[in-house]
C-alpha cells in the first residue's frame, strides 16, 4: 500500500520560511517522480513543483520560482519542499504526491490529479 505523510506545516509570517517533509512507503519511491500540489479552499489540488528521478530535472510553478526548493533523499525514501520568503498567496493544503501526474485545464479552471497523494500539510502565511 502506497503511504505518504506530509509534516512540517505551519503558520509563518510573510518573508518566513518552511521545510515541509514526505515520507514515503509501499513502492520503490527511487524509481518515481515525485511533486508537491497545493490546494485552496473551493479549488482542486494544483502541482506546485516536481523532481525526477535521481534529482533531476526538477520544476516549478513560475510563481514559486526562486523561492522553493525541490529535493529528495533516495536512501531515506523522503521528499522535501524548502519554502524561503514565503507570500500569503502561498498559503494551502500542501500534498506530497506520486508521479507527476494528470493536468486539466476547463472553463477557467486548472487542477492535477494523481495516483497517491498524502493527507497533506497545511501552511499559513500571515500578512
Amino acid at each position: 500500500e502506497v503511504q505518504l505523510i506530509e509534516s512540517g506545516g505551519g503558520m509563518v509570517e510573510v518573508g518566513g520560511s518552511l521545510r515541509l517533509s514526505c515520507a514515503a512507503s509501499g513502492f520503490a519511491f527511487s524509481e518515481y517522480e515525485m511533486t508537491w500540489a497545493r490546494q485552496t479552499p473551493g479549488k482542486r489540488p494544483v502541482w506546485v513543483s516536481r523532481i525526477n528521478r535521481g534529482g533531476n530535472p526538477t520544476d516549478y510553478i513560475d510563481s514559486v520560482k526562486g523561492r522553493f526548493t525541490i529535493s529528495r533523499d533516495d536512501a531515506k525514501n523522503t521528499l522535501y519542499l524548502q519554502m524561503n520568503d514565503l507570500k500569503p498567496e502561498d498559503t494551502g493544503l500542501y500534498y506530497c504526491a506520486q508521479g507527476a501526474g494528470a493536468h486539466t485545464s476547463y472553463d477557467g479552471d486548472y487542477w492535477s490529479e494523481f495516483d497517491a497523494m498524502g493527507q497533506g500539510t497545511q501552511v499559513t502565511v500571515s500578512a
